[in-house]
């Protein structure tokens, strides 16, 4: 059911337009005397055409149809003006305001028939385009979120390649990447970043996969020159992620090429010092050297969480962002949370 205001001071006129659009068929006329309280109707609700008459006391057709076109959502719907004056400059200046089409007093019937027609036509088919434009945006939606979900399947089992060749574990990572989002969140990033951080957390040690196994697999200290190997792992990890129009992959060069940095700056590959050092690097270096400090391993013992806090404290400054490391600890309900919710269900064995 269309509905069309009719807006004109006469009830002579409001009678004739009412019969007119009852016999367009499919039609509800909604009747306004006082041009202001049809103004209101029309902007309170959404008709399918307006009719307003040009000679009006308080609001005339022209001022009527300025104050229409500027609310909201109101510049599509046609508007068609009746006036009795055939004064070109008023229909160019109703025009100018938004008017749609004009009919002139007396109305035709056979006329008004006619434009009535095209314009809820018109209506009718902008409508449609705003449903098919729904439509189509909740399909992309749709296809993005699944490119994003097989993205993000891509980008662990990437993370677990890594840690497969590692003594870690897939629920290091997943506790890693969730401190990381705790710690996000303490830090009053938005919502978006927080969520990009934990996709990209993961992906921190993926440049392990080019380590090689007599290395990493090493159960004893490293040697100096081991270590160096070692090292080029946040190197390696920024070369098979960096350059991506992934966002997700962007963020995650970022953190395999800085999480290993210290806010003193003796950390590495580049030594860089205090905010130098990207945030998300920064963020990382925390949860991820908590974690490791509190997980056990075929070569160590997991510590205790007072003697990983004391060391977290101690390394404010130093190896660690004061900020990210105060950040951590007032998140703490939650971070004891997370290492619930992905305990390792068995030590990893060499």
């Amino acid at each position: 059911m269309n509905r069309i205001a009719i807006v004109d001071d006469s009830d002579i006129n409001l009678t004739l337009l009412k019969h007119l659009v009852n016999k367009l068929g499919g039609c509800e006329p909604l009747l306004f005397s006082d041009a202001l309280k049809g103004l209101q109707w029309c902007l309170d609700n959404e008709p399918d055409l307006v009719i307003v008459d040009y000679m009006m006391p308080d609001l005339d057709g022209i001022g009527f149809i300025e104050r229409f076109r500027a609310a909201p959502g109101r510049s599509e719907i046609p508007v068609l003006m009746i006036t009795a004056n055939d004064d070109k400059e008023i229909r160019y200046e109703a025009l100018q305001r938004g008017a749609t089409d004009f009919l002139t007093k007396p109305v035709d019937t056979v006329e008004f028939r006619a434009r009535a027609s095209i314009m809820l036509t018109l209506r009718a088919n902008q409508k449609r385009m705003v449903d098919r434009n729904r439509e189509l945006a909740e399909e992309v939606r749709k296809a993005t979120a699944e490119i994003r979900s097989r993205e993000q399947e891509l980008l662990f089992r990437m993370s677990r390649a890594a840690e497969f060749r590692d003594p870690e574990t897939g629920a290091h990572i997943q506790r890693m990447a969730h401190y990381s989002a705790l710690v996000a969140r303490q830090m009053g990033m938005s919502e978006a970043e927080q969520e990009l951080l934990l996709q990209a957390a993961p992906m921190h040690d993926v440049g392990k996969i080019g380590i090689p196994d007599y290395i990493l697999l090493k159960p004893g200290k490293l040697t100096h020159e081991e270590f160096e190997v070692m090292k080029n792992h946040a190197k390696l990890g920024h070369e098979l992620l960096h350059g991506s129009g992934s966002a997700v992959l962007q963020a995650g060069a970022v953190i395999a090429l800085s999480h290993h940095e210290k806010y003193d700056g003796s950390g590495y590959p580049v030594g860089l010092r205090g905010d130098a050092i990207p945030l998300l690097g920064r963020i990382v270096a925390v949860a991820d050297v908590f974690d490791a400090l509190t997980s056990e391993r075929p070569y160590k013992k997991a510590w205790d969480l007072d003697k990983a806090v004391a060391f977290l404290r101690e390394g404010s400054g130093a190896h660690f962002d004061p900020a990210c490391v105060e950040a951590f600890l007032a998140a703490w309900s939650d971070v004891l949370s997370v290492r619930e919710r992905f305990a390792d269900e068995e030590v990893p064995q060499l």
